[in-house]
């Protein structure tokens, strides 16, 4: 199939492994944003946001080294000695990698800090954010033209995923409490934009890197996006289903509504989970038509 890369257990690997670095920048990205908009939210649903951020950010610097050694093994064609070569990591460490974790390794250090209450460590937690989101306009596809609008969109996709992706699990705990339904709908209504966001400018970058309907049916890169696209419409539809009958029934103190919620949002963990290995395989054996 045009734009598909041979695939080994090295691709495979690095599939995982970005996949596992996508998950570990949205929930530490998604923690500081968390906590900035729902400030009075309760106490447990805001630790347990700041200690996935934690555990998330340092999840990603082990990720990241990771990479490193996968990239130079790729590269080398040597397999585990390239991997530990060190020319060959020097050759990955002086590519745009080498820049985008600079970025990502200071951001995700930054987001630490947000285990200290208060404002000071909740700005320094955010400027985290911002850095980890920037790193990801230092590579991949959004290296292409037109380059500014390119890393726009992946910037501003990024915020707006993690502000989603890491308020599922405090909205699973809050879903248990007897006073989360109002966090639950709070979160609904802001998610409302978040989501027109993410599918506008997911479209948008989807359409820049496609070109044409006869690139999306007749690349691997189109179909791998196709499958994406997939599990994102079912994505929307169990947020819909929760904002519009599961938390008008956990306000209306229906006794099967928590379980049911937390239920739902454990299928859109699932459903994220899908997302992300989709977009590593796009990112990591695809090429976009418009680069074939």
């Amino acid at each position: 199939m045009d734009g598909l890369a041979p695939i080994d257990g090295w691709a495979l690997l690095a599939i995982f492994a970005k996949a596992a670095g996508y998950a570990a920048a949205l929930v530490a990205m998604g923690g500081p944003l968390f906590v900035a908009t729902f400030r009075s939210a309760p106490g447990d649903v805001l630790r347990l946001a700041r200690q996935l951020a934690v555990s998330a950010a340092l999840l990603g610097l082990v990720v990241l080294a990771l990479r490193f050694g996968i990239r130079s093994a790729r590269i080398s064609g040597m397999g585990l000695e390239g991997a530990v070569d060190p020319m060959m990591l020097g050759l990955v460490w002086d590519s745009p990698l080498g820049t985008a974790a600079l970025w990502r390794g200071a951001g995700e250090l930054l987001i630490l800090a947000v285990l200290i209450e208060g404002t000071i460590g909740l700005a320094i937690s955010l400027l985290g954010t911002l850095l980890v989101a920037v790193s990801y306009t230092l590579v991949g596809h959004s290296l292409g033209d037109p380059r500014w609008l390119l890393a726009a969109l992946v910037g501003a996709h990024l915020l707006a995923g993690a502000f989603w992706v890491g308020a599922l699990a405090p909205l699973h705990r809050a879903a248990g409490l007897h006073d989360g339904a109002a966090l639950l709908h709070r979160f609904g209504i802001i998610a409302s934009g978040t989501v027109a966001v993410l599918v506008l400018v997911g479209l948008t970058f989807a359409w820049l890197m496609i070109g044409s309907f006869g690139g999306l049916f007749g690349t691997a890169y189109g179909w791998t996006l196709i499958a994406k696209l997939v599990v994102i419409t079912g994505l929307l539809g169990l947020a819909a289903k929760n904002k519009l009958r599961l938390v008008p029934s956990l306000t209306s103190n229906d006794s099967s509504a928590p379980d049911r919620l937390r239920r739902s949002i454990r299928m859109e963990i699932i459903a994220v989970a899908l997302i992300l290995l989709a977009t590593a395989t796009l990112t990591s054996i695809t090429t976009p038509p418009v680069n074939l």
